[in-house]
């Protein structure tokens, strides 16, 4: 994407209340909650916190160790090479890429009961 391409877009207040209205709706989760809620929340939106980060899940469930000793937080490609460890997969770190991925991580944990919401 150019700047000229945004340059003349509207702001986000332009859409602020639709984005609220999907936050108040629906239950969200991401890949590392604190750092996308986190920048949500400092534009004003408010977001329930009622299902597991899909991070937090996966370093209980991939557990690799830290160098510190105990388990680490794994980044993406890490958590995705020990789900799915015969695929060439890079992370590309764009935006819709990296939710299609962190989505499959969170519906294989998922399947293997390790990702658990209430119903």
């Amino acid at each position: 994407m150019k700047f000229e391409a945004i340059e003349d877009a509207p702001g986000l207040n332009h859409v602020k209340n639709q984005i609220q209205d999907i936050f108040d709706h629906y239950s969200m989760t991401a890949y590392n909650n604190s750092f996308d809620f986190g920048f949500m929340e400092s534009r004003g939106f408010v977001i329930k916190k009622d299902i597991p980060d899909i991070m937090a899940v996966a370093k209980k469930a991939c557990k690799i160790m830290h160098s510190k000793g105990g388990y680490k937080n794994p980044n993406m490609q890490e958590a995705w090479d020990k789900f799915f460890p015969n695929t060439n997969y890079r992370k590309n770190h764009r935006a819709v890429d990296d939710a299609i991925h962190e989505a499959k991580i969170l519906f294989e944990m998922y399947k293997r009961g390790d990702y658990k919401v209430k119903p």
